[in-house]
């Protein structure tokens, strides 16, 4: 039975940890970073070239002067995006959720830059009218050891009106991408959800999983594919994060021999275990 349960971040990866027995999994976005990602390279350029491009006055100065600041400029330029974009995404959930909880706002207390977010997500609970079951609980397994924290579980009718659970997620991102699927998926095949008072009682039911990509021009509520299938693809992955963290240190060996520049030599069982 988890306690509460908090995060931590080691090595570049994000772990939850349950606060009462110290059991630490990681994180569902962190099993998904296994996955590879050819397309982040020629999109990096593409931002440093175009950091470049716009600001030639300002680079040139700087080279002139100081040209590894200028180098560090440019190279930096990708990590700024990103994380203007992460502030703007950690900026809408905080919103969505306390909309979603039925939390009475006032647009006029509303930073400008979400002003779009809060009427697109307003525009969506009014035309899907979904009945929040629970919102930014830890969804946890003991099974495959992983955790994460999910954006909303639903009641939404389909498209024979009948009442179905569906857990979602908003996105704020340029597009909705195929791995949100092992992301939905982890999320409800886990065992457990969490609440922030360490609450724990089992994955109820779900039927269905959904996606609402949200910007500040316009919405859609999509829905994912969400089966067996899909979670196995997940649980590779998550032998995949074991491997990369912990597995892949394991396999090389002490050498049998080694030598270079006339200094070969063999080395003994005897003498590689005391090592």
């Amino acid at each position: 039975m988890a306690g509460k349960v908090s995060t931590i971040q080691r090595g570049g990866s994000r772990f939850y940890v349950d606060a009462d027995t110290d059991v630490k999994v990681p994180g569902v976005t962190s099993v998904l970073s296994m996955l590879p990602k050819p397309f982040l390279t020629p999109w990096a350029a593409k931002t440093t070239a175009e950091a470049a491009v716009d600001n030639l006055p300002a680079v040139a100065s700087i080279a002139a002067h100081d040209r590894d600041g200028a180098v560090d400029f440019l190279k930096g330029a990708y990590r700024r995006y990103t994380k203007t974009r992460a502030n703007i995404g950690s900026e809408a959930h905080d919103l969505f959720e306390r909309m979603i909880r039925g939390e009475s706002i006032d647009p006029a207390d509303i930073p400008a830059r979400m002003v779009p977010y809060y009427e697109n997500f307003s525009e969506f609970l009014d035309v899907v009218q979904p009945e929040l079951v629970r919102a930014e609980d830890v969804a946890w397994s003991d099974t495959y050891q992983y955790a994460g924290s999910f954006d909303a579980l639903l009641r939404i009718k389909d498209d024979d009106g009948q009442t179905v659970t569906v857990i979602a997620d908003w996105k704020t991102s340029k597009d909705t991408y195929p791995d949100v699927a092992l992301q939905m998926a982890a999320y409800g095949f886990a065992d457990r959800l969490i609440d922030p008072e360490g609450n724990s009682v089992p994955m109820p039911d779900i039927d269905a999983a959904a996606v609402l990509h949200i910007t500040d021009t316009r919405w859609k509520f999509k829905p994912v594919r969400f089966d067996s299938d899909v979670f196995s693809h997940f649980v590779h992955l998550r032998n995949t994060f074991d491997w990369d963290r912990e597995v892949s240190k394991t396999v090389i060996g002490k050498p049998f021999a080694q030598g270079g520049i006339g200094n070969a030599r063999i080395i003994t069982g005897t003498q590689r275990r005391g090592k």
